[in-house]
């Protein structure tokens, strides 16, 4: 522990007549946590904390949540102020390297990003093993653990430069991996990265352009999908983030890790949660259908809920839900789409969310998830790949948090213990005697 996280009480368990005392830690915001990493050796006992929710698994600097109060930090600095006045690649340096970056370093490190974007030649003999219908996650997911067969000079995790060139890599080389298992979806030859486009707007370029026309790159569209990456980047110890740091403490190869991470993130529940909000507004198809599925939602009698309403961590408004908003509707304004039903469903759900007093009182208000799907509906993307630009944006997110395990000296492998409910020690009985 740094002096700011220095024991600032203790904190005691009681168990039956048995006490035990552990020291509390206080971070620089947020709540205190009460270190039981020897509790096991003193007291013969574990805790039991299903999904983790009420445990710290790792001290860290980079992304601090306030669920509450609707607050997300990259590094200290609030999300709207990055997602308005930033780019993606300077939160990237911002994530990886604790700063904003100077003009010198931004266009250092713009420069190296962007001469890493190709990828190795024989990745697209790689993507034909693929079958053509197969989901682009799981073409994401194969490809990204396939990097560190071609790039095995920079997987010694104990080497800082090898660390920073994988981490750099991967920025670099995920959106044209994105891109080519697009391509790959459709039937159409890959496109090459070009050098002279913007982070954003080469992925555009890489998605939409082919071989037999010029493509200009719309900039509004290039700036809310910079936008999307920016707010995507990091969410701190998700569901996926956690997973990386778990595979990355066994000392797996950083690609190996982020793959891990892609795995994790395809789940409907985590990645997966923007194409559930788009397959609801199918599902519900019309505007005038819209009250039958609000009073599902509101019967505590009926299963069914509203995807892209709400949040586990946020229970108040959703921070970069409010500039998703914002882009959603910039999109719809510059591409004029009128006549399309899903969306029309969408913008009235979205009035009835910010309006009802059932969905104010239990702070459902629309998430981002439910604004990026109807956002990236309109760029033209599949709901296929909706995960698969998550996991573009979440990449840095994932090298940030490995690269602060590996570097962490208190850094151990991750092994949590379980509340063992099965059978007691029995006796082995032969197969002829078993009935």
């Amino acid at each position: 522990m740094d002096a700011k996280t220095a024991a600032k009480a203790t904190g005691t368990i009681t168990v039956g007549n048995k006490n035990w005392e552990f020291p509390v830690y206080k971070g620089s915001i947020g709540p205190d946590v009460l270190d039981i990493a020897k509790l096991y050796g003193e007291s013969g006992l574990f805790t039991y904390d299903p999904g983790f929710t009420s445990t710290a698994s790792c001290e860290s600097k980079i992304t601090y949540i306030d669920g509450d109060e609707g607050v997300l930090l990259y590094r200290g600095y609030p999300i709207e102020q990055l997602a308005e006045h930033g780019d993606f690649l300077e939160t990237c340096y911002l994530l990886l390297y604790g700063e904003l970056p100077t003009p010198s370093q931004k266009a250092d490190f713009d420069y190296r990003v962007t001469r890493h974007t190709m990828v190795h030649e024989q990745m697209s003999r790689f993507f034909q093993g693929f079958r053509r219908d197969a989901h682009p996650m799981a073409v994401m997911t194969g490809s990204i653990g396939a990097l560190s067969a071609f790039y095995h000079d920079s997987t010694d995790i104990a080497d800082p430069t090898q660390r920073m060139i994988a981490s750099l890599r991967m920025i670099a080389k995920v959106p044209t991996l994105a891109a080519m298992a697009y391509k790959y979806s459709i039937g159409q030859p890959f496109v090459y990265p070009k050098n002279d486009l913007d982070y954003a707007a080469n992925f555009l370029h890489m998605c939409y352009a082919v071989p037999t026309e010029d493509y200009k790159v719309n900039p509004v569209l290039a700036r809310a999908m910079d936008r999307i990456f920016i707010l995507h980047a990091d969410h701190e110890q998700n569901a996926s983030t956690s997973t990386v740091r778990l595979a990355g403490s066994s000392g797996a190869n950083p690609f190996a890790c982020i793959a891990a991470g892609c795995a994790c993130l395809w789940g409907p529940a985590h990645g997966g949660a923007n194409e559930a909000a788009l397959n609801m507004l199918a599902e519900i198809g019309s505007v005038d259908r819209i009250p039958e599925f609000v009073k599902r939602a509101k019967d505590k009698n009926d299963s069914y809920r509203l995807m892209g309403f709400g949040h586990r961590v946020y229970k108040n408004y959703d921070p970069r839900a409010k500039i998703m908003q914002k882009t959603c509707h910039e999109v719809l304004a510059e591409l004029g789409i009128k006549d399309d039903p899903l969306l029309d469903v969408a913008m009235e759900l979205e009035r009835i969310a910010l309006s009802d007093e059932y969905f104010i009182e239990k702070k459902l208000y629309p998430n981002i998830d439910f604004y990026s799907g109807i956002t990236l509906k309109a760029m033209g993307f599949p709901t296929t790949m909706f995960t698969v630009l998550f996991a573009v944006a979440r990449t840095v997110g994932w090298i940030a948090q490995w690269k602060e395990m590996i570097e962490d000296p208190k850094q151990k492998i991750g092994r949590p213990r379980q509340l063992y409910t099965g059978a007691t020690p029995r006796d082995y009985t032969p197969i002829s005697r078993r009935k």
